[in-house]
């Protein structure tokens, strides 16, 4: 037993730098509505197929020293980052809510969210199939809770599907489009389903705060106007309330008792 949780938690790290290139996969071909599955990789330049050995994550950049190496085509950098972030947060949440039902489901929005956060911000549209991934992981959730008898889990759940969604759709509404993407309601309609309604305002609460400092800082940086792609900071919202959101919502509770 002594050596279990180190070798779980290498284990777990390992998972996450294989889903992470994935996930590469996913970024790159989803806004291109190519398939994600059952086309090998290949190299953007040059079109050759990609063998095994040089997908190792991370490991086969390094070694490659960022090139193809059939036609010495830069590789970007994305794709170490982008593996080694997922591993990363795989273990992040392992080592904070142990393994179970709750951090998987944890880790598979985790995933979904760094897709959704990276093609947002490069093309300013949130794919529709990640939206109903995270829809699929919520109603995971309320299957177990319902296993569980635990109905007010339930109602939770339920009622955060449409909290901060609702309000959004009003917002989109009022100004025909302009105030808010259609992509963004339907993110925080999934991820409430999965979070309940406090966590999902707590969520929504923290990507105002990031978009907006961040946005002004860019803005003010590079001296020009930037259209505004909300779903990155909304993913790092979902991100902290799943994992702390009942700790973070008690902590301020407990500052009016």
């Amino acid at each position: 037993m002594t050596y279990f949780a180190p070798v779980m938690m290498i284990g777990i790290l390992v998972f996450g730098l294989l889903i992470g290139s994935f996930l590469n996969v996913c970024i790159y071909r989803i806004p291109k509505h190519e398939n994600i599955t059952t086309t090998r990789s290949h190299c953007m330049s040059c079109g050759n197929v990609i063998k095994w050995y040089d997908l190792v994550p991370v490991l086969s950049y390094i070694l490659l020293k960022g090139k193809c190496r059939n036609c010495g085509a830069k590789l970007s950098i994305q794709y170490p980052i982008i593996e080694l972030l997922n591993g990363l947060l795989y273990g992040l949440i392992f080592a904070v809510t142990g393994l179970s039902i709750k951090s998987v489901l944890i880790a598979a929005l985790t995933s979904a969210l760094i897709v959704i956060a990276v093609i947002d911000w490069r093309t300013y549209e949130i794919p529709f199939g990640l939206n109903v991934f995270i829809a699929v992981l919520g109603i995971a959730d309320i299957a177990v809770k319902l296993i569980n008898r635990d109905f007010s889990g339930v109602l939770d759940n339920l009622i955060g599907a449409v909290s901060v969604s609702g309000f959004l759709l009003i917002l989109f509404v009022a100004t025909k489009g302009r105030g808010i993407g259609g992509g963004d309601i339907k993110l925080m309609a999934a991820a409430g389903l999965l979070l309940g309604w406090k966590s999902i305002i707590l969520a929504f609460v923290t990507g105002c705060v990031l978009g907006s400092v961040i946005h002004l800082i860019r803005m003010k940086v590079s001296k020009q106007d930037h259209v505004l792609a909300f779903g990155p900071y909304l993913a790092v919202g979902i991100f902290i309330a799943s994992l702390w959101g009942d700790r973070i919502i008690n902590a301020y509770l407990s500052t009016f008792t």
